[in-house]
């Protein structure tokens, strides 16, 4: 059963950030054994979507980045971290 807003989207302020109103269609088993473990469904969504955005984020810097991470890594193979001599650990 979706979540129903009005025309105009409602915003929350919270501690982290403002926060939208949205509709979401969930199963209907799964929405009611949620229900039944009293958890904060908006709270779950969020933070989990929060994880999944970050580790795509991740991914995809990773990807664009490839290249670069390879030549680094081989530079630091063929002549070491540099100022390596100055470290004391």
């Amino acid at each position: 059963m979706p979540v129903q807003t009005s025309a105009s989207p409602r915003h929350v302020r919270s501690r982290q950030s403002l926060k939208r109103a949205t509709n979401l269609s969930l199963s209907t088993d799964v929405l009611n054994a949620a229900k039944a473990l009293d958890l904060n469904l908006s709270q779950v969504c969020d933070d989990y979507l929060r994880q999944l955005v970050r580790q795509e984020q991740e991914r995809r810097w990773r990807s664009e980045h490839t290249d670069f991470i390879a030549t680094y890594n081989a530079t630091i193979e063929a002549e070491g971290l540099p100022l390596e001599q100055w470290r004391t650990f």
